[in-house]
């Protein structure tokens, strides 16, 4: 791809139409996608969605850009160290269970990467409008059930007054939407966006649903992930008409955000579940709450090279890692953790690298990268190691990597070819 025609403002270029296998694959692609909004289930529809498009995938061909080799490398050592520390307890129900859902979410990792990297800009457009479809379906189905429009209410599950949609947990659900909310905010703010009234009230919903989850960690990644990405681009762009318009727009956006704020504390009940979420939950304090939990392991994963086992950190301290950090130790050895601390060091460098060098691939960063950096943050205080949508954000950005590295070894030559 030469660079006439490119400029770093441009947040997609045009792609051209699928056409014959290509076409077949996308077709069951997006809906793989788009139905990443159901876990209440499983398998979901979306686990047997993806395996249905990474068959018709791996019949039709493809290549693996070099730049992947490091990560695809990462990630199967960490599986391998999983395998390992599985070994004494292959006899037990869940421990092999989960270890084989560990195995899938690597191959849905690299099947995302490879598939990512290529075709780039009308595989990305696609994957980002599927994932927005889906994440508001579900956030409306969420709502509407939680105001019992069309009697839906006993149709959805409501968690303790909190949405959870068509999830098990408020908290995941929460933590799935925000993805879907930089990306919409994304369409808002370029002014490029085709229906750009149709993105604002999409985005509306997907944050009246993240703010009815009552989920701290969804707040909180939500507000810096859209955070982020907005200084990216407001830092990144050399549009000053888009700057303007940014700022103008950070400020209606506050004035909004402080009605919505008067709204909500206006009702006592909403109040009051805010309170009781605004602070700590009874089994977070004192040595065996979660993070008391998280001290006390330690020095005893210094003694075990293989760690606990998968699913054995519960048996020892009567609650989950709610780490995702401590549980690369427990579950995966020292050998996973360690392999887990390099996969997540490696990502971040080359997610702030896509986000702020200039490329094609940029805008693309901009929504992936501060969305999945929100999730790992969100990784030191719940376990996120087993979230699909987190192993698609990991082989979005890697397949971003290996796509803009081809890209600048073309431009390299194509300076060449002019000397």
């Amino acid at each position: 791809m030469s660079s006439v025609g490119w400029t770093a403002e441009q947040p997609y270029l045009a792609a051209p139409s699928a056409t014959g296998w290509e076409a077949v694959v996308r077709v069951t692609f997006a809906p793989a996608v788009a139905l990443g909004c159901i876990t209440f289930m499983e398998p979901s529809p979306a686990d047997l969605m993806c395996v249905l498009t990474m068959g018709l995938w791996f019949i039709g061909g493809f290549s693996i850009h070099v730049a992947l080799l490091p990560i695809i490398g990462l990630f199967l050592v960490y599986l391998f160290a999983g395998f390992i520390a599985l070994t004494p307890y292959w006899a037990e129900e869940e421990p092999p269970i989960f270890q084989l859902q560990s195995a899938y979410l690597v191959v849905l990792f690299i099947f995302f990467a490879i598939y990512l990297s290529e075709k780039t800009h009308g595989r990305m457009r696609l994957c980002l409008s599927a994932f927005a479809y889906g994440a508001v379906a579900g956030c409306a189905y969420g709502l509407a059930g939680y105001l019992d429009l069309f009697g839906l209410m006993k149709y959805t599950l409501i968690w303790e007054s909190r949405i959870a949609g068509a999830f098990k947990d408020p908290n995941v659900f929460g933590s799935y939407m925000v993805m879907a909310a930089v990306y919409l905010l994304q369409c808002v703010i370029s002014g490029r966006s085709k229906h750009p009234y149709v993105s604002a009230l999409c985005f509306g919903v997907v944050s009246a649903a993240i703010v009815l989850s009552f989920s701290r960690g969804a707040w909180g990644a939500t507000t810096f992930s859209c955070a982020l990405m907005y200084a990216a681009t407001y830092i990144t762009t050399k549009d000053r008409a888009l700057r303007r318009r940014m700022v103008r727009m950070a400020v209606l956006a506050l004035v909004l955000v402080s009605i919505a704020l008067a709204i909500i504390l206006s009702s006592a009940f909403t109040t009051e579940l805010l309170s009781n979420r605004v602070g700590l939950q009874e089994y977070d304090n004192g040595v065996t709450g979660r993070f008391g939990n998280q001290v006390r392991s330690l020095p005893l994963l210094l003694d075990r090279p293989n760690g606990f086992g998968p699913l054995r950190f519960r048996l020892w301290f009567g609650l989950e890692p709610h780490s995702s950090y401590v549980n690369a130790f427990a579950s995966y050895g020292w050998l996973g953790g360690f392999t887990w601390l390099c996969i997540v060091g490696s990502t971040c460098f080359i997610g702030f690298r896509l986000m702020f060098k200039a490329s094609p691939y940029r805008t693309y960063a901009h929504v992936i990268w501060p969305a999945l950096l929100a999730m790992l943050f969100q990784g030191f205080q719940i376990d996120i190691d087993h979230w699909r949508w987190v192993f698609l954000q990991f082989g979005a950005i890697w397949g971003l990597e290996a796509a803009r590295v081809r890209w600048e070894m073309q431009e390299r030559r194509a300076l060449l070819a002019r000397y």
